[in-house]
């Protein structure tokens, strides 16, 4: 059922030529009339003149509600009987209104307000009295009062009509100004999402541009120190250059992950180390000293780990107890997990505070930078992890990234 209004709604000619079938149907029925002649052959025409503009009216309303009214001046200066069809006026003062334009609207509404009394004129209505003694019926004009009610009640079908359209126009109109208000703020969510995504993509650029320059500077320094000890003490240099290759293939890694994103042009002079796991007891401790409790554990056996991972590891914790800080309420209790596994590192930070709204969830979250979750999809993404973050069962909330550990080549 639903699909089939559907494709009503998209085919509405389907429809009108429905409703036209109809018309044109009491419009050939016999009436009692009485006319003849050329009188019955207009009223043959008009018959099926005003279904067939029926089936055309939301095409070309202006052209269909104008060619109705001449056909209805025209009917009542033949003295034209209407028949069964003329229930098509009324159609065509509801399109006038609710399909045509501004004076296509207002000739409709004239033609309504005239309908009522040119009917009137046009049948000469008398009011009829019979008389039992003498079995008699006698015809008078109405009196003043009479004839505007009549008037009136002959006018109000029109007028109904014409309101029922306006008030569709200006119901379509609304629904028109709230979807583009719709689109209006979804454009301007995605645009505000995507700055964010870029910034939090040049941000990580430049640390990961940091953490390449650091490799590469060791790997300088190890080369001058095997250079300056290769002919004295071999063994030494031998040292270094292990050390220079296994810096340089993780420098390859990481110069992979960098590649694609773009940098900003407010770049530091000098590129230090960026925080890692190993830091993340001396990030706790300031977070304890302000003010929020943070438990700490690990599993599986700690090792050396790529430095874009290690920095994505303490940013995720970073982020996630300044969110917990932010929007986790008083005496909150936080807990902060880090699982080693063979293949994947597993971290989790959970609280036991008021949660988060759904607005929150869908925008990205709020942190110092505007955009926690974003920034954590945005890091967990560029070392082909996964991000999972909402509600923690029986009350708080629950961040919780993995990983992947592939060795380096």
């Amino acid at each position: 059922m639903q699909r089939l209004n559907a494709w009503l709604r998209r085919h509405p000619m389907v429809v009108d030529s429905a409703w036209a079938a109809m018309v044109l149907f009491f419009g050939l029925l016999p009436n009692d009339a009485g006319q003849g002649g050329w009188q019955q052959s207009v009223q043959l025409a008009i018959a099926v003149v005003l279904p067939l503009l029926m089936v055309f009216r939301r095409r070309r309303p202006d052209i269909t509600v104008t060619a109705a009214v001449v056909i209805g001046l025209t009917q009542v200066a033949l003295d034209v009987d209407p028949g069964g069809s003329s229930i098509a006026y009324l159609v065509f003062a509801y399109t006038g209104a609710a399909f045509g334009s501004a004076w296509i609207s207002r000739l409709a509404l004239a033609a309504g307000l005239s309908a009522g009394p040119l009917v009137f004129w046009e049948q000469g209505l008398l009011k009829s009295q019979y008389h039992p003694e003498t079995s008699t019926t006698t015809f008078h004009p109405y009196g003043v009062g009479e004839t505007l009610l009549i008037m009136g009640l002959m006018t109000s079908p029109f007028i109904l009509c014409w309101a029922w359209g306006r008030l569709t126009r200006v119901r379509r109109a609304y629904l028109v100004e709230l979807e583009d208000r719709a689109a209006r703020l979804e454009r301007e969510r995605d645009a505000q999402a995507k700055v964010a995504v870029a910034a939090e993509r040049a941000r990580i650029a430049r640390e990961l541009h940091d953490v390449v320059a650091h490799n590469v500077s060791v790997m300088i320094v190890q080369a001058d120190g095997a250079a300056y000890v290769l002919d004295n003490s071999p063994q030494q240099a031998k040292e270094a250059l292990g050390t220079i290759a296994s810096t340089g293939r993780q420098a390859l890694v990481e110069m992979r992950r960098l590649l694609g994103v773009l940098r900003t042009a407010d770049t530091a002079e000098e590129y230090v180390p960026q925080p890692g796991v190993e830091e993340l007891p001396d990030l706790l401790d300031q977070v304890r000293t302000a003010g929020l409790q943070v438990d700490f554990a690990t599993s599986g056996d700690p090792r050396e780990l790529p430095r874009g991972v290690e920095l994505t590891v303490y940013r995720i914790v970073q982020e996630a107890l300044t969110n917990v800080r932010k929007h986790g309420g008083p005496d909150v209790h936080a807990r902060v997990a880090v699982d080693f596994g063979d293949r994947e590192l597993a971290v989790l930070i959970e609280d036991d505070g008021r949660g988060s709204t759904d607005e929150q969830l869908t925008s990205g979250g709020t942190d110092g930078q505007g955009h926690g979750l974003i920034g954590m999809r945005e890091r967990v993404g560029m070392v082909s992890g996964s991000l999972d973050v909402g509600p923690r069962p029986g009350g708080g909330f629950r961040i919780r990234a993995v990983l992947p550990l592939k060795a380096a080549h």
